[in-house]
């Protein structure tokens, strides 16, 4: 057992940080570093905030749900989420006023996540998003305020509406003037979470932190000994996929400096992102997870198509790109494409789900929501947006239920109404947001 007082990881609080050569590892929760922290640990854990981002719609005829707990019933397209049905809540009817009426795709995405009205032309305007402003609140307490990550690479230029395509390429904005720059990365986004500079890419990291680790094993429990072995193996296991992303973007560098352009202007994989999907949203996936998990942010956003996209899914076997498949959106095909993004939340949902946080889990204490900005694409419909919550952040949502607004009235299921309910369970509470100055009611 060490002396008594004699400290071998930086920070005995209730968070563990193995610090090495040019980098900080935070680590999740044990119960060994818990009891014997500086400081008594607060009442709650930390509660975190995360979406994911479908674009173009569902396919209308499966995605369905009905019942609670246990005995809920989901439809084809939500059929993934079975294994976390007592954790979800599947919502129907919400929509955002301001993004009804002002034309198709960007003009249907600007402020999904704020209510603001969006501005034509040269000068882009929307309003702060919901993730921003928890972030703005709660990202002080960790090393980064949020995560705004991206599969799909933003657009440029103008939409035939005379909306900026930046709207159609961004959910977070961080001002209404100014949208989240999206990481689209996989390494980038790996070395921006691990501190990993120039020089140090190479470098694994547990090799960087190897000793610091191997004395605190000699502290914990032999139940903190295993959890510690298992997070450390996950941390590798996706470092190792990132390193081969990491080859395929450098290359990818190189090939577009002897043309004379950058890497970004070209067509994936010849612009270093993963050529398999994926590999490439489990990857983001991953890396959100290992952030919550590790506290290095309680925000994140990921947008796996934007809207308009030209994903193509071989793997689905859809030969229509995205944006294209979406104008037939009740196919066989597209209901394959809105089950795969399903399929992708449900994913970061069990992995969270899977770590152990005092009684409960990284789940427990989070709220994912899983978010597309029309209903029928066919129709550039978004009078009510295909919605499902995971998490019960802390105790203070319910779950395991159906919450159907379709018939409450347009005053009373605005998606605004939704974003006031959650930052209120984030502990502040704002008078309007976007077009609400209610609560949803029965959240």
């Amino acid at each position: 057992m060490p002396q008594p007082g004699r400290k071998l990881v930086s920070g005995m609080t209730r968070r563990a940080i193995l610090r090495g050569a040019g980098c900080a590892v935070a680590l999740p929760w044990l119960e060994s570093i818990e009891a014997r922290a500086d400081t008594p640990p607060p009442a709650a854990f930390p509660k975190r905030f995360a979406v994911v981002f479908l674009g173009n719609g569902i396919n209308e005829d499966h995605w369905q749900a009905e019942g609670s707990g246990a005995d809920m019933k989901l439809s084809k397209t939500l059929a993934p989420l079975e294994p976390l049905k007592e954790k979800i809540n599947v919502v129907d009817g919400l929509f955002v006023p301001a993004l009804t009426g002002q034309g198709i795709h960007p003009a249907q995405t600007g402020s999904l996540l704020s209510g603001a009205h969006i501005s034509k032309g040269a000068i882009i305007h929307s309003g702060i998003s919901v993730d921003q402003m928890i972030a703005n609140r709660v990202g002080g307490e960790t090393p980064q305020s949020s995560i705004v990550l991206a599969c799909d690479q933003p657009m440029t230029g103008y939409h035939e509406t005379n909306f900026s395509l930046a709207y159609s390429s961004h959910i977070s904005w961080q001002t209404p003037d100014s949208p989240l720059p999206v990481e689209v990365y996989p390494s980038l986004a790996w070395d921006n979470l691990f501190d990993n500079r120039a020089g140090m890419q190479n470098i694994s990291v547990l090799d960087r932190i190897r000793d610091r680790a191997e004395a605190l094993q000699r502290q914990i429990s032999s139940s903190d000994k295993n959890k510690l072995d298992e997070y450390l193996t996950s941390v590798r296991e996706v470092e190792k996929r990132v390193e081969g992303a990491r080859k395929s973007k450098d290359s990818a560098d190189g090939a577009a400096k002897a043309r004379n352009t950058v890497a970004t202007t070209m067509d994936r994989p010849a612009n270093g992102l993963p050529e398999d999907l994926r590999e490439h949203v489990r990857l983001m996936c991953d890396i959100i997870a290992i952030a919550f998990q590790t506290d290095k942010t309680r925000v994140a956003s990921l947008i796996i198509s934007r809207d308009l996209s030209a994903m193509y899914y071989p793997f689905l076997e859809v030969k229509d790109g995205h944006h294209a498949a979406s104008h037939n959106n009740n196919s066989d095909a597209y209901e394959r494409i809105a089950r795969f993004h399903v399929s992708q939340f449900a994913y970061l949902a069990s992995k969270l789900d899977g770590m152990k946080e005092g009684d409960g889990t990284v789940l427990d204490h989070s709220c994912l929501m899983f978010l597309s900005n029309l209903w029928i694409g066919r129709k550039h419909d978004n009078m009510r947006l295909p919605l499902v919550l995971a998490g019960g952040l802390g105790g203070t949502l319910e779950t395991g239920r159906t919450l159907n607004y379709l018939d409450s009235g347009e005053e009373n299921r605005k998606m605004c109404s939704l974003y006031l309910s959650l930052m209120d369970r984030f502990g502040f509470k704002l008078e309007q947001f976007g077009d609400a100055r209610t609560r949803l009611e029965e959240l």
